[in-house]
This record gives structure tokens, sequence and C-alpha cells, in this order.
């Protein structure tokens, strides 16, 4: 008894494992079949981020729900039917449906039920195989190896995302509203005015701090008579973060 069940918890878990990673990498090339390089990370990296995302969701549902479903049918099979494989499998497919319930979409139902038959056709495989005293390990390689090979298609094929230039810098850095930099230039450069009577120059510069990483710097300088001062907010700013960098001088008196 203690070899039949171990043995089906065996089946489980691999049936479960090889339908999960199929349907990852399922769901991560249909995410991915709008890939920007220019808005996300490089294609690789996107692909092993979706799948991992994918396959804990997906091999939660496949292993908690899957397989405690796989069992009930296995033991009625067992109990009360003669143990046909293609009603096994028939039977998986239609409590696969049910995710279209959960999820509210007849699409989600039709994945999910392709999901439960990819599960119950691979246990009655390794059920098969188990009964003969063959080999399983290879079904536990191969989902391995299809996702290198998925990674490795994606990483090596992946288009070469566009340099970040000092000129995204300044446009990421001022694309915010309801901030101190709305007042300033856009682009690289400077502005000459008057605000509540006080003269005042703001300027937009920008300079080069490593590897696509860029400092866009915000100076401000007023004067009303014998009154002067100067400001100076700055910004480290990257192709995926602006972060302030830091903050000199005292905010002008019109700001108040």
């Amino acid at each position: 008894m203690k070899s039949k069940t171990g043995s089906m918890i065996t089946r489980k878990l691999i049936a479960s494992f090889v339908a999960a990673t199929i349907t990852a990498i399922y769901f991560t090339f249909g995410t991915l079949e709008n890939y920007n390089p220019q808005t996300v990370e490089p294609l690789g990296e996107s692909f092993n981020s979706w799948f991992s995302l994918f396959l804990i969701y997906a091999g939660g549902i496949i292993l908690l729900y899957g397989s405690a479903v796989s069992v009930g049918i296995e033991y009625i099979q067992r109990k009360w039917l003669k143990l046909n494989n293609w009603l096994y499998i028939l039977l998986h497919g239609m409590f696969g449906l049910v995710n279209g319930i959960w999820f509210a979409s007849w699409l989600m139902g039709l994945h999910g039920m392709a999901a439960a038959l990819l599960y119950a056709f691979m246990d009655r495989w390794l059920y098969k195989r188990m009964a003969e005293k063959k080999g399983i390990k290879g079904f536990v390689l191969v989902p391995l190896l299809l996702c290198v090979i998925s990674w490795g298609v994606m990483f090596f094929t992946s288009p070469s995302s566009p340099p970040f230039t000092k000129e995204e810098a300044v446009k990421f850095a001022t694309s915010g509203n309801g901030t101190v930099t709305d007042a300033f230039p856009k682009k690289a450069g400077k502005w000459q005015g008057t605000v509540n009577g006080y003269e005042v120059q703001r300027e937009t510069s920008v300079q080069k701090a490593g590897q696509e990483i860029y400092l866009v710097i915000f100076t401000e300088k007023w004067r009303k008579g014998q009154e002067t001062g100067s400001w100076l907010l700055s910004y480290q700013v990257d192709k995926g973060s602006c972060t302030a960098y830091a903050e000199e001088g005292e905010r002008p008196p019109y700001y108040k």
C-alpha cells in the first residue's frame, strides 16, 4: 500500500510539474507577443520574469486543485468504474473547465481544460512506464530543457535595446505634473522672466553620471532689489528610475 501511495504521489508531482511548466511557457510567449524593446527590459529577462510569475500561479492551481481532482477521479474509477485511460483523461478536462468560472472567462476555461488534459495524459503515461519499471527522469528533464531553449532563443534573438540618451533623461525627469520642476524648461536650456516681482532665471541641465545614468539638474536664481538667492535640485535618472539626488540652497520665496 505504501509503495502504491508513493508511486501515486510521484506521478502527481511530476505531472503537475510538466503541465505547469508547459502552461507557463505558453502564457509567457503569449504575453511577450507584443514585446517592445524600447519600453521594457531585454527579451531574455522578460521571459524569466513572466515565466516565473506564470509558473507560480499555474503550478499552484495545478498542484493543489488539479492533483486533488486527479486523486479523486482515480479513486472513483478504481472503486466503481473500469479504469479506462481515455475516460480518465476526459474527466480531467471537464474539471479543468472550472477555471472559466473562477476567472469569469471562457478562454481561461479552455486553457484550464488544456492544462488538465496534459496533466492527465502525462499521469497515465507515467503510470504505464512505472508499471513497466521504465525510467521517468526524462519527464523532468525535457520541460527543463524546453525552458532553457526558450530562454536561449529569446536571449540571443532579442533586439538590442536603444541607448538611453541625455534628452530622454531630461524628458523622464520633467514628465511629472504638479511637481516643483513644472516651471523649468522641458529640454536642456534656460528660461528668464519675472515672477511676483522677482527677476528669475531657471535652467535645466544634464550631466553623465555613468553608463546610461545621468544627473538632471534644475537651477533657479532670483533677484529683487538687493535680495538675491539661488536654489538647485538634481535627480539621478536611468532607463527605469528617477531618484532625488541632491538639493542645495533655499527655495525661492515666491514658492511659499
